[in-house]
């Protein structure tokens, strides 16, 4: 798949104070893009479309190029201490993604270009916590990956921590679009983690983002260039035939990485889950879903401030964490799985 390109660009009056404000904005008049301003993107109208689902599609393909104001960090836990704030929103349509909720009526992707803002708060936590390492995730609320061809911000971000003692960067993606982060000064400081799935779900749920091989031909360049690397299966699905699903998965990749330095590779394991809220918006956005939320086949588990969520029952969940944690330890016995949630 093509690189993204969004159709449509709003510019925050305040970002052209930034020099990557700046560039942006004549880099996207030069691709002859339309531009239209707008006082902070709360202010965002207009959208393109005769129905919800078409502004929807097409808020998908607008980005926001503005400010991050709220410079205190979010907790990223288990896979960091801290979310570092570079971009917000997803060109992709996975059915199941939590930022459907998240970003509410206002689906479109920002990206903020206070970056020297953002980075001294980034010290700060690091100061905070030395000599203890700090990580920083870079994918909680986007895919970083999928629009850092234009803005390269998150090269700048790799960079920024491959010079400090302190930090680690993390950071996933769907998308296949890593050439311009290969010659990073990233001092192995930074580990690039690709998401992974079996065919049905990359099939089914995935659609707008890069497919399995590509995914895999951008791992092996990523670990050329010397970044730790890792893989991230999530959702893991309990669709017909999930174990032989599963197992293939594993298969490709070994098969894919043969060859490659695999010397500190990391799996996350994230099993399904929805809210109450996910649902009706996923159904509404998704209507021919073949996404299963029944909540009579789940079990409720409570998250963070309060909202809870649906999660496959105990049994099942011991056997889709015990079934991968197997696959994973036969084609890569030395890789290291980092929690199963």
């Amino acid at each position: 798949m093509k690189p993204f390109i969004p159709q449509l660009v709003y510019i925050e009056p305040q970002a052209l104070e930034y020099p990557l404000g700046r560039e942006l904005k004549e880099k996207f008049e030069k691709m002859n893009i339309e531009i239209r301003e707008t006082t902070s993107h709360n202010q965002v109208r207009n959208i393109p479309g005769d129905n919800e689902l078409q502004k929807y599609r097409n808020s998908k393909s607008t980005l926001v190029v503005g400010i991050r104001r709220t410079l205190k960090f979010d907790t990223s836990k288990p896979s960091a201490e801290y979310a570092i704030p570079l971009a917000t929103g997803c060109m992709g349509h996975c059915h199941y993604c939590y930022l459907q909720t998240t970003l509410g009526s206002k689906p479109y992707i920002r990206t903020y270009v206070n970056l020297e803002e953002i980075f001294d708060q980034a010290t700060k936590y690091m100061e905070e916590r030395k000599p203890e390492l700090t990580r920083f995730e870079a994918a909680c609320t986007s895919d970083i990956v999928g629009i850092d061809h234009l803005t390269h911000s998150l090269k700048k971000t790799i960079e920024f921590i491959g010079q400090t003692e302190y930090g680690q960067l993390r950071f996933v993606t769907k998308y296949h679009h890593v050439d311009h982060l290969l010659d990073a000064k990233h001092n192995g400081k930074t580990r690039f983690r690709f998401s992974v799935n079996s065919r049905y779900v990359i099939k089914n749920f995935e659609p707008g983002t890069s497919s399995f091989d590509d995914r895999l031909e951008a791992a092996r360049k990523v670990a050329n260039a010397g970044y730790p690397l890792g893989f991230i299966v999530a959702p893991i699905y309990m669709h017909d035939d999930w174990r032989e699903g599963y197992h293939e998965l594993f298969q490709r990749l070994s098969s894919s990485l043969d060859g490659i330095n695999l010397n500190g590779l990391t799996f996350e394991l994230i099993q399904h889950r929805f809210t109450k809220p996910a649902k009706k918006v996923i159904e509404k956005r998704y209507p021919k879903t073949k996404l299963e939320m029944d909540e009579e086949k789940r079990k409720y588990k409570w998250g963070r401030y309060g909202i809870g969520k649906y999660v496959y029952p105990t049994d099942e969940a011991k056997d889709l964490e015990h079934t991968i944690r197997e696959y994973i330890h036969s084609y890569f016995p030395e890789a290291e799985v980092q929690y199963f949630t």
